[in-house]
């Protein structure tokens, strides 16, 4: 099964540019490989530009052939157009939390937020929830 979330980063006029993340969408981690790999808004604004994805960071790849380096895995990679898995343009913050994914991530002034959703509460959100450190294996 999936963890299902969406990446935003917010935009200047305080709407925010996303695109749905499919796999190991909690917090410990997407929300890990966010914080690593993805920490200004050059290489976050590149991120969200590929447009909907797997994962945002790992070797594996549609076709199945050796990968030697990490990163994400778009929907674009399959053959799917980048019309059929833009990003998306919301307007403001409810809007962008009112799409049904169990995350949603927001890069906003520098740092990760994450949004736990409640999809069973007739409100938005949820609950801002941490994101923990990567765990380094020695």
């Amino acid at each position: 099964m999936s963890t299902r979330s969406r990446i935003g980063i917010q935009l200047s006029d305080e709407s925010i540019l996303s695109v749905y993340h499919h796999w190991d969408g909690y917090p410990s981690g997407v929300g890990v490989e966010l914080k690593e790999h993805y920490t200004t808004k050059e290489s976050v604004s590149d991120l969200i530009n590929g447009g909907n994805m797997s994962s945002c960071w790992t070797m594996e790849r549609w076709d199945d052939e050796d990968n030697q380096e990490y990163g994400p895995m778009y929907y674009t990679q399959r053959g799917e157009s980048i019309e059929e898995t833009q990003p998306r343009h919301d307007t403001d913050l409810n809007e962008y939390l009112s799409d049904g994914e169990e995350y949603a991530y927001l890069f906003v002034n520098d740092e990760w937020v994450c949004y736990k959703m409640n999809t069973y509460a007739s409100k938005l959100p949820t609950e801002i929830v941490e994101i923990p450190q990567a765990v380094t294996v020695e």
